[in-house]
């Protein structure tokens, strides 16, 4: 909505929840160039034959940001609406807005990243045992600082001590690391990773391979407890409507 006012533009408003036909029949009537998404809205665009119905010309640009996006579902999009730019944004609420984003040509084509830091923003990625900073491609925790970050929690001085430190960097929670030219990618939150043994199995991942085949519409992926591995992953699916996939065909092309 602020991006709205201060750039000038329309604002359509479609509803609280995301139907897809009410959208294409938004974007076909009101003609825009550029729609906010989720990953799961994603999906369902590139997924849904609702999109040969309406006329999509007008969109230019898609920007993606709430949960990380598998690879493989941003490159489906991508051959599906090749003249649509798909950029991927991060941010949390504590920053008040995104601290990676893509923009240029350079940025947009590096696919699983969320781009480069924003302006004005520092990052490191530190080890989740010692906290000392890591090297490019050595994944962590990412800690933030910069004069978009909160202050606090209000009220919660408990809380904001284990967010934020003496020197004002805010811990992300989330598992992520930088490549050698400064793309950031985003793994999972850590609160949500498995740990299996002595491995740490990032959920993303695996729900991203998951809804990569066309008989699963979505689904979520949680530790469960196991006495010899501590934890081990289980999912829930959706299953499309015309699947009747069972559980061990889905256990058979995870395990492929």
């Amino acid at each position: 909505m602020m991006r709205a006012i201060f750039m000038g533009e329309t604002l359509v408003f479609t509803g609280s929840k995301f139907e897809i036909e009410r959208v294409l029949e938004a974007v076909d009537k009101y003609k825009p160039d550029y729609m906010p998404v989720s990953p799961s809205e994603i999906q369902q665009l590139w997924r849904s034959e609702l999109t040969e119905k309406y006329d999509l010309s007008s969109l230019k640009f898609i920007q993606c940001s709430g949960a990380p996006l598998g690879t493989d579902v941003a490159d489906k999009f991508r051959a599906k609406f090749p003249n649509v730019k798909l950029a991927i944004r991060y941010g949390l609420t504590e920053t008040t807005g995104a601290v990676a984003n893509m923009r240029s040509p350079e940025e947009l084509e590096r696919v699983g990243s969320v781009g480069r830091l924003v302006e004005f923003m520092e990052a490191k990625i530190v080890d989740l045992l010692t906290a000392e900073s890591l090297s490019s491609g050595h994944q962590g925790e990412l800690w933030l600082r910069g004069p978009s970050i909160m202050r606090g929690y209000v009220g919660d001085d408990k809380a904001t001590a284990e967010i934020l430190d003496s020197e004002g960097w805010l811990k992300t929670g989330d598992l992520c690391y930088f490549d050698s030219q400064g793309f950031l990618f985003i793994v999972d939150r850590l609160k949500e990773v498995i740990k299996y043994k002595n491995i740490k199995i990032a959920p993303a991942e695996l729900e991203h391979l998951l809804v990569s085949n066309h008989e699963i519409d979505d689904d979520v992926v949680v530790p469960y407890p196991d006495e010899e591995a501590g934890e081990i992953p289980m999912t829930f699916i959706v299953r499309n409507p015309e699947s009747n996939i069972t559980a061990t065909q889905v256990m058979d092309f995870i395990a492929t």
